[in-house]
């Protein structure tokens, strides 16, 4: 087949309508993307910029889901704080009221004094009687070779559930029973005359402290069940477990929260000596006490500063997110009234073109007229 012959009016303008046909095709896309740049070929450098714009924004905002878990896991353990407090503080009641009833408890009718220093190479045969009217007998053999200090020891650690002691510089011995205990040393041999001991020691028992010490019992349960209950998705701050929280892309940039020991034993919370039937017990459980709310109130100090920090890092990383989008869209956006009112005058046009190329074919079709 011969090649087609136009005229050069003819070729000019079909040249212009199909230049204008395909800025028309290109304005049709930017409408339907709303993108000026829709691959490399529109614009390698602005498509290849937004792009990684865009890739450093995606990773971010996976990033930023992270942060939220964290602060919720940061929260959880907050919130497991204050309910422990609340707790240690219910705690603390529970030992007051069971100081209040001091005056009515704890009376010594006798004690049991030695005379003479304890010497070694003695065995002490104690009798103690519990509030259930059950008696034991509790045997402390000294050694040959056992200073002064080192029987004392020896006999401190065997009665001291039982009973106070105390020993003066001379060596001598005073033994009161603690309360709720009847204690009485029945016989010493070696260097030890167990007639120099008085009568047996009795302290009264109290049934009141006794149900304080249980709820004090009962409260220090609870503390290690919230203390364990206070976990987020598998990671528990006051269980000892730590929580990495990374806040930007390359991993560079991170905070690590410290967990910590929010039980009854991490706070220090020992339970409660002797059913709380002397002062001095109670007084002890009290210092725990007030030892494991500041301890408490450190810990909500700390875990509120990783929460400001992981806080106002994922406000700044949202921040972030829109600053890169907004310099991508920048770069590859169309500007949709632009690009309307190209779309109007490439139609324009268009129209014209047609037109003149009307006209141009007149001129052929005028040869038909010699036939």
């Amino acid at each position: 087949m011969s090649d087609i012959s136009l005229t050069a009016s003819m070729r000019t303008n079909l040249l212009s309508l199909q230049d204008t046909q395909s800025l028309m095709d290109r304005t049709q896309e930017r409408l339907s993307t709303g993108l000026k740049v829709n691959s490399a070929i529109d614009n390698a450098s602005s498509y290849y910029t937004a792009q990684s714009l865009n890739n450093r924004a995606s990773d971010l905002n996976s990033l930023l889901d992270s942060m939220g878990q964290g602060i919720q896991t940061i929260k959880a353990a907050n919130e497991g704080i204050e309910a422990i407090t609340k707790f240690v503080e219910q705690a603390k009641a529970s030992a007051n009221s069971a100081r209040d009833e001091a005056i009515k408890v704890n009376r010594v009718e006798s004690e049991i004094v030695v005379d003479k220093e304890i010497a070694a190479n003695s065995t002490l045969i104690f009798e103690v009687t519990d509030k259930e009217n059950q008696t034991t007998q509790k045997t402390v053999n000294l050694a040959q070779d056992d200073t002064a200090e080192a029987a004392q020891a020896k006999i401190a650690e065997t009665m001291n559930e039982f009973a106070y002691l105390t020993f003066d510089e001379a060596g001598k011995m005073t033994i009161t029973a603690k309360a709720g205990y009847t204690v009485n040393l029945e016989s010493g041999t070696g260097d030890f005359d167990a007639a120099e001991a008085s009568e047996k020691s009795v302290a009264e028992y109290n049934s009141t402290r006794e149900k304080y010490a249980a709820q004090f019992e009962g409260i220090r349960d609870q503390i290690d069940k919230l203390a364990k209950d206070s976990g987020y998705k598998g990671i528990n701050l006051l269980q000892l477990n730590d929580l990495k929280v990374v806040f930007n892309e390359d991993r560079s940039s991170d905070v690590d929260v410290i967990g910590t020991d929010a039980s009854s034993k991490g706070l220090g919370l020992t339970a409660s000596v002797n059913n709380w039937q002397t002062d001095e017990d109670i007084n002890a459980s009290i210092t725990e006490v007030d030892a494991a709310i500041s301890q408490l109130r450190t810990m909500a100090s700390d875990f509120g500063n990783y929460y400001s920090i992981v806080q106002n890092r994922q406000d700044f990383t949202g921040e972030l997110i829109n600053v890169l989008t907004e310099g991508a869209e920048n770069l590859t956006l169309a500007d949709m009234n632009e690009e309307s009112a190209n779309m109007l005058a490439l139609q324009t046009r268009q129209q014209l073109a047609i037109n003149s190329l009307s006209l141009a074919s007149q001129a052929s079709q005028s040869v038909l007229k010699l036939f």
